[in-house]
């Protein structure tokens, strides 16, 4: 056993202290490596530190989000509770915002009498038909001029861009004698669902939010799924659509909706009482029945919007989430 003498130090790699400024400078690496919260307002955390500036931005916030909140769910409020009162309450001189009596019988006489399931049904018939057809164009079209880039595809891309500037009322007329009388075929699809289905099959706006999403996926993805033999159609089945269930799931809630909420166009096309969507039937309804009430008929408004408000209720974080995706590379 040796002594060491005072002079000596055990010669040991020198360890980083707590207090030493090698450890004072990695920690303070770290801290700026770290990711800061996102700031979510235009207001500074050192504003709203301070307890004056904080209430007034709360409090204009809060005014705000209730203002914005109250005009969009006055309508359906007053809609749903419009249906509770009599038709004399409904037409009294003085509305009041809470019904005086509530009378639910209303929607049931509603549901019988104006035969809403059958239309009901139409509706949600076309709405899975369209849908189909959408999702089978739209995909088709923004793979073909995302990845398979064919001649004079970026004309063609421009063409259904500039389509999005045209009022849809511009479209009515031309479109109706095409389906009155379909080229070369020479048949009609009035009070066919593909009347409405084939006019709106390729919708532009679909088909460019598929695009941007498509482009985002790595080429050298599809091209080693083709170097282990799949087709053109086998990477669009097995590798792009799984990858884009997000877009996907937003593009199938607008043609749901879309088609469900359309009134003019099966107005034109859907010409045969027992084929009509609802929309269409409870128009037809209010002008050529007098007996029904008017409640009633609020009533049927009421039902024929229900589904499409708890669809999207139900798939709105779905909705932005997926029209965001693709649109940050990286």
């Amino acid at each position: 056993m040796t002594l060491l003498s005072p002079r000596q130090t055990p010669t040991t790699a020198p360890a980083a202290t707590a207090s030493s400024p090698r450890s004072r400078s990695g920690r303070q690496s770290r801290r700026r490596s770290e990711p800061t919260p996102a700031v979510r307002s235009l207001i500074s955390d050192l504003d709203l530190a301070r307890p004056r500036k904080r209430a007034i931005y709360f409090t204009v916030l809060t005014l705000t989000t209730v203002l914005f909140a109250a005009a969009f769910l006055f309508p359906l409020y007053w809609m749903a509770t419009a249906a509770l009162e009599t038709p004399a309450q409904f037409a009294a001189a003085t509305p009041t915002l809470i019904p005086r009596s509530v009378h639910p019988e209303a929607y049931s006489q509603a549901w019988s009498q104006m035969d809403i399931a059958h239309f009901f049904l139409n509706t949600a018939y076309y709405a899975v038909g369209g849908w189909f057809v959408q999702i089978a164009v739209d995909v088709s079209s923004a793979y073909a001029l995302s990845k398979l880039r064919p001649v004079f595809g970026k004309a063609v891309f421009a063409g259904m861009l500039a389509s999005l500037m045209l009022p849809s009322a511009a479209l009515l007329v031309p479109a109706y004698l095409t389906v009155a009388n379909l080229p070369i075929l020479h048949i009609s699809l009035l009070n066919s669902p593909w009347g409405l289905w084939l006019p709106g099959a390729a919708n532009a706006f679909n088909i460019y939010v598929l695009k941007r999403f498509f482009d985002q996926i790595p080429g050298e993805l599809l091209d080693a799924a083709q170097i282990d033999g799949a087709s053109r159609l086998q990477v669009l089945l097995r590798v792009v659509l799984p990858l884009s269930r997000p877009v996907l799931a937003v593009i199938s809630i607008f043609a749901v909706i879309g088609i469900w909420k359309d009134f003019l166009w099966p107005l034109l096309v859907l010409q045969d009482p027992d084929k009509q969507t609802l929309a269409v039937a409870l128009h037809r309804l209010s002008l050529s029945s007098s007996q029904i009430p008017v409640t009633e008929m609020i009533a049927g408004l009421a039902i024929a919007a229900a589904p499409m408000i708890v669809l999207f209720l139900f798939f709105q974080r779905h909705i932005l989430g997926g029209l965001s995706a693709g649109a940050v590379k990286g």
